[in-house]
This record gives C-alpha cells, sequence and structure tokens, in this order.
C-alpha cells in the first residue's frame, strides 16, 4: 500500500447504478479490480465522477463496503463525504471510516452560498469526527465556492487534513500557484481538471486526482510517472495522445464520455442520474471514435 493516498496518481472510477440510484455493487467491483491489478496510488470513492451527489446514505455505505471488500487493502480508498449538511458529512465519514476506508475527501456542498468561516467551521467537524486522514476537495465548477488562500492555510492547521484536490488555476501559473501554497501549508497538492495534469505532475504536483484514470488507468499512470520523474517528452507524448478526449470531456462534460465509456469498456449498465441525460447518437459515435484506439491501446498496454 502507498505510504500517503495523497501522492502519485489517484483514480476516480464512476458508480454504475441504475435509475433509482441502486448501486451495481458487482459492476463497480469489477472497475476496481482493474485499479488494483494497475497499481493505482490510491482510489478515489465518490466524487464527482462517482455521482456521490445524487446517491442517498445507505446507497453510499454500500458502495463503500462493497470497495472495502473488493480492494482489500490492496490500494488506499480515498472516500468522498460531502454532503449540504454537516450533520449529514459527519454521518458519511463515520459511515466512511467504520467500514475500512482509508482516507476522506470532503467538498464545501452547499445551496446558499458558505462564507469561509462557514466553510473551515464545516471542515473543523468533520475532521473531528473520524480519525481519518481528510482531503479538501476545492472544486468551485461544482460547489460555486472558492477558497482563500488564507482558508487553506487554516485548515492545514488542522491534524487530520493533510491534502488538497486543486483545480487548474485560471492564469495557468501552476509553479507559481504551488510555490505560494508550500509557502502557507504543508498540504499535499494534487489537481484534477485532466487535460492540465501533465503540466501539473510536470510543475512538481504531488498528485494528479483523474476521471480518466478510473477507466484508463495504465494510459494514466504512466503520464503520472513519467511527468513525476521530470521525463517531460514522454509526458507530452501521452498527453498528445489523449488530447482528443481531452476535447470531448470539455465539450460534453466528462461525466457524460465517462459514463458512456464505462458501458463500452466494460459492458457495465452505469446509467447517469437524473436530469442529467446520455449523449445522443451522433455525439456518442463522435466520442467512440475518439476512445476506441485509446481503449485498445489499454488493452494492449502499448506504452
Amino acid at each position: 500500500m502507498s505510504p500517503s493516498p495523497f501522492h502519485g496518481l489517484s483514480a476516480f472510477p464512476p458508480t454504475p447504478a441504475d435509475p433509482h440510484g441502486r448501486i451495481d455493487t458487482e459492476g463497480l467491483g469489477r472497475l476496481l479490480e482493474r485499479l488494483c491489478e494497475s497499481a493505482v496510488a490510491s482510489i478515489g470513492l465518490l466524487g464527482s465522477t462517482g455521482i456521490y451527489a445524487y446517491l442517498t446514505r445507505e446507497e453510499r455505505l454500500r458502495a463503500v463496503k462493497a470497495a472495502v471488500e473488493c480492494v482489500n487493502g490492496r490500494v488506499p480508498l480515498v472516500v468522498g463525504a460531502g454532503a449540504l449538511r454537516t450533520d449529514h458529512a459527519l454521518d458519511l465519514a463515520r459511515d466512511a471510516e467504520a467500514a475500512g476506508a482509508d482516507a476522506l475527501l470532503l467538498a464545501p456542498v452547499s445551496y446558499t452560498p458558505l462564507t469561509q468561516e462557514e466553510a473551515y467551521q464545516h471542515f473543523l467537524a468533520v475532521a473531528k469526527a473520524t480519525r481519518l486522514p481528510l482531503c479538501i476537495y476545492n472544486n468551485p465548477g461544482t460547489t460555486h465556492f472558492t477558497f482563500s488562500r488564507e482558508l487553506l492555510q487554516r485548515l492545514s492547521d488542522i491534524e487530520t487534513i493533510k491534502a488538497v484536490k486543486m483545480p487548474l488555476p485560471v492564469d495557468g501559473d501552476l509553479r507559481g500557484e504551488l510555490a505560494l501554497l508550500r509557502e502557507r501549508t504543508d498540504l499535499a497538492i494534487g489537481y484534477s481538471g485532466d487535460w492540465g495534469a501533465a503540466e501539473a505532475l510536470l510543475a512538481g504536483a504531488d498528485a494528479w486526482y483523474s476521471v480518466i484514470g478510473g477507466l484508463l488507468p495504465r494510459t494514466a499512470l504512466a503520464l503520472t510517472k513519467a511527468a513525476m520523474a521530470g521525463n517531460d517528452g514522454e509526458a507530452r507524448r501521452l498527453d498528445d495522445l489523449l488530447q482528443p478526449l481531452w476535447e470531448v470531456f470539455k465539450a460534453y462534460g466528462s461525466i457524460r464520455v465517462v459514463y458512456m465509456m464505462a458501458e463500452h469498456l466494460l459492458d457495465i449498465r452505469a446509467e447517469l442520474p437524473r436530469p442529467l441525460l446520455r449523449l445522443g447518437p451522433a455525439d456518442r459515435e463522435r466520442v467512440l471514435d475518439i476512445v476506441r484506439p485509446l481503449i485498445e491501446l489499454e488493452h494492449q498496454s502499448l506504452l
């Protein structure tokens, strides 16, 4: 097992479920088995790609229990505990710990926009609820909350908060942002936004929290290892192979593309939670034309 769940490639698989939000634990197990066999650094269960926000507490617990049983300690499990109410997030965090999770991922989910102090108190409460290390999920694209650097510094002083999952900086200055965050915090700093992963890792990020790593773990792991070793040419070669996929992620939303890919790759019926809709026939065929060679490459390990 990795010494830290917050370094290297953290692969975020989709969560296969039926139209009523009932999780297909057998399908989830098949996805997780591939990640374990590929030796990813950690698995991000019930992240945004894992539709955590659309699932009941009971189904989220079923997913964690099934994942713990399948993974069986081979790879650290980082489990999303985000919820609209603090007391609900506390319940989810305790559920995850009791079921055997290795770490938590927490987003400041809200309807009424949160103040910086409200977010701090929310994270403090969840951090105190379990002994598990916690990663801050900074995802303004879904939460519409922006962490100030001062808030990240305050949160880093909480003993069990160990990492932050950052969005790609708007100005593109990854090195500058990493330098500022390292000056103010001792958090492990990772990035999401798959199309910026190569640049983030080459700039010195500690982790890639990867959507595509949940389905194409060998490809994502090869890119991660190359970039973290400073192999600029190999990292960019692999990133270039994935550029068409990044473009359809941006065009349709990564969640819609990934759920379609899960069905094609493993014959798993993975329903998007309504009101999200499946891609139409023309868009689906466009995406399949792009992902077929990537899936073939993954199968053949020709990296």
